[in-house]
C-alpha cells in the first residue's frame, strides 16, 4: 500500500527525469482477466483528465474488459477525478455515495477512483476511514500499473491503494482508446513548477517535464496516417515545453515541427501568460494549420492579487501580450478568471472589470476562489463574504456575455471552415468547432462527420452559432 505525502509531493529536486519505453506490460494471466465483465469510467476536470481515461480504457480492453455505457450495469467502476475546485471534490464524493448502494445490491462489483483527488493526502486518509469498502485507489503517476493493481486487489479481496507522491518521468508506450475518431488529445508534458499560490496541480501531477520531440512527432503522424484531422498539444504549461530538456528546443519549434506534420489543425492549451513568447507568436502566424485559437488565463486583473497568487505577470504585462496576440489574423482569445481571492476588495475586483473591459474575450471561465488544502492560498485571511462573492460572480459573467455575444455577431453570414464531429444536442443537427473554436450547429447529412466544410453562419446565439453548409 502507497499512501500519498503532501511534502513529499511538493518536493523538487535536480533528479533527472527518466523517459521509459518498457514500463507497460500486461502479464499473460492477467490478458483474461476481465473476460466477461464490463467496465464503465466517470471522467471530471480538464483535458488532460480527458486523455488519462482514454488510456484507461484501452488498458482495460487489453485485459479483455468491455466497455459499458450504464454505471448500474457495469462490473467494474472508476471515477477519474479533480482536485482543482471543491465543487469537483463535492461531485465524486456523491457519486462514491451512489457507488455505495450499488454495492450494497450487487457486492461483486470492483469501484474504485484514480487522477488527481487520488493524490491528496486528506482524500486517502478519508478514504480509508470512511470508505472501506472502495477496491481500488491509483493516482496520476502509475496509471499503467493498473493491471496489477487491479489483480492484486480482486486476487485479496481488499482495498488496494498504490498512490505514488514522487516527481514523476515520462512513460511512453502506454495504450490509448480515443474517444472520437477525428480529434484528438497529445500530451507534450505533464506536470507543474509554477505553484501558484491556489493551485493543488503541481502537488498532484508532479514537476515538469517534457516529453522528447521524437515521441510527439511520431504520435501525430500515427493519427495523420489515421485519417485524424486534428491535435490538441496538451500539459498544464504548455509555453514552458521544452525548458527541462537539456536541449534548445521549445514550445515554439515544437508547434512547427507538429504543423510540418500537414495534419489540417493544431491546437495547444493551456497557456501561462508567463512563457508565452514572441517566436510562438511568428510559428502561429506562420502555419495556417495553427488554429487562432489562445487559451490565456488571466486569474485577476489587479497586480496586487496576482502577485497573492504568485503569477508572476503584471496587469500591465498580461496586456502587452494580449496585444501581441492580437495581431494573429482572426485570432479567438478566451480566459479564466478567479473573483474573491482572498483579500480581494472592490478596487480589486473593478481591475478585473478594466481588464475584462480591454480585451473583451471571446468567452471565459470564471470561479469563485476554492481553497484546497495544503496550498498557501488555503491558509490566508479570507475576508470576502459568499455574497459579495456571488455578487462579483454575477456581474462578470453579465460583461463576459456581452463580449461573447458581440464576438459572435461578428460571423453572421460569414462562412468560416468547420471540422463537424457528430451529432448535436439539438435534434437533427450535427455540431461542430470553427478554427476559432466556435460551436457551431449545422442542418447537414451525417456524411459530413470527421469533414471539414465550409459553413455560411445564419445565426447568432451566445455560446453557439447555427449554419448551414455551403457548396
Amino acid at each position: 500500500m502507497n499512501i500519498p505525502s503532501r511534502l513529499e509531493a511538493k518536493k523538487r529536486t535536480s533528479k533527472e527525469v527518466l523517459t521509459k519505453t518498457n514500463e507497460y506490460i500486461v502479464d499473460n494471466n492477467l490478458k483474461t482477466l476481465g473476460e466477461g465483465k464490463t467496465y464503465f469510467i466517470k471522467t471530471y476536470g480538464c483535458q488532460m483528465n480527458e486523455h488519462d481515461s482514454e488510456n484507461i480504457k484501452a488498458i482495460l480492453e487489453d485485459m479483455s474488459f468491455t466497455e459499458c455505457d450504464e454505471m448500474e450495469k457495469a462490473d467494474l467502476i472508476l471515477l477519474n477525478t479533480c482536485a482543482i475546485r471543491e465543487n469537483a471534490h463535492n461531485k465524486v464524493f456523491g457519486m462514491i455515495g451512489r457507488i455505495k448502494h450499488l454495492k450494497e445490491t450487487r457486492p461483486e462489483v470492483i469501484a474504485g477512483i484514480c487522477g488527481c483527488m487520488a493524490q491528496e493526502e486528506g482524500v486517502v486518509n478519508e478514504i480509508l476511514t470512511n470508505y472501506k469498502w472502495l477496491d481500488i485507489v491509483f493516482g496520476t503517476h502509475n496509471i499503467y500499473a493498473l493491471p496489477n493493481i487491479l489483480a492484486t486487489s480482486m486476487k485479496n479481496n481488499k482495498q488496494e491503494i498504490d498512490v505514488l507522491s514522487i516527481e514523476g518521468d515520462i512513460i511512453e508506450n502506454i495504450p490509448v482508446k480515443r474517444d472520437s475518431k477525428y480529434k484528438a488529445w497529445v500530451n507534450i508534458m505533464y506536470g507543474c513548477d509554477k505553484f501558484c499560490t491556489y493551485c493543488i496541480v503541481p502537488y498532484t501531477r508532479g514537476k515538469q517535464r517534457s516529453r522528447e520531440p521524437e515521441y510527439i512527432i511520431k504520435e501525430v503522424l500515427d493519427l495523420v496516417n489515421s485519417g485524424y484531422k486534428e491535435v490538441t498539444l496538451l500539459g498544464q504549461n504548455v509555453n514552458a515545453y521544452g525548458k527541462d530538456l537539456d536541449t534548445n528546443y521549445g514550445m515554439a519549434n515544437l508547434l512547427e515541427d507538429v504543423a510540418k506534420t500537414g495534419i489540417d489543425r493544431v491546437r495547444f492549451v493551456t497557456s501561462h501568460p508567463w512563457d508565452f513568447n514572441d517566436e510562438m507568436i511568428d510559428v502561429i502566424k506562420k502555419y495556417d494549420n495553427i488554429m487562432p485559437y489562445i487559451h490565456l488565463p488571466l486569474q485577476s486583473g489587479s497586480d496586487r492579487i496576482l502577485k497573492l497568487m504568485g503569477r508572476r505577470y503584471t496587469k500591465e504585462s498580461y496586456l502587452e501580450l494580449f496585444n501581441k496576440l492580437k495581431t494573429i489574423p482572426n485570432v479567438s482569445i478566451t480566459t479564466d478568471i478567479i473573483v474573491g481571492f482572498p483579500g480581494e476588495t472592490e478596487e480589486d475586483f473593478n481591475e478585473t472589470l478594466d481588464v475584462v473591459n480591454i480585451c473583451k474575450y471571446d468567452s471565459a471561465f470564471t470561479f469563485i476562489f476554492s481553497p484546497r488544502e495544503g496550498t498557501p492560498a488555503a491558509k490566508m485571511e479570507d475576508n470576502v463574504t459568499l455574497e459579495e462573492k456571488n455578487n462579483r460572480l454575477y456581474r462578470l459573467n453579465d460583461l463576459i456575455n456581452k463580449y461573447a455575444k458581440e464576438a459572435n455577431d461578428k460571423y453572421l453570414n460569414k462562412t468560416v471552415p468547420v471540422l463537424i464531429e457528430g451529432k448535436s444536442e439539438k435534434g437533427g443537427l450535427l455540431m461542430g468547432y470553427t478554427d476559432t473554436m466556435k460551436l457551431v450547429n449545422v442542418n447537414a447529412p451525417k456524411s459530413n462527420i470527421g469533414k471539414i466544410v465550409n459553413v455560411k453562419i445564419t445565426d447568432i446565439k451566445t455560446w453557439s452559432m447555427d449554419g448551414e453548409i455551403v457548396k
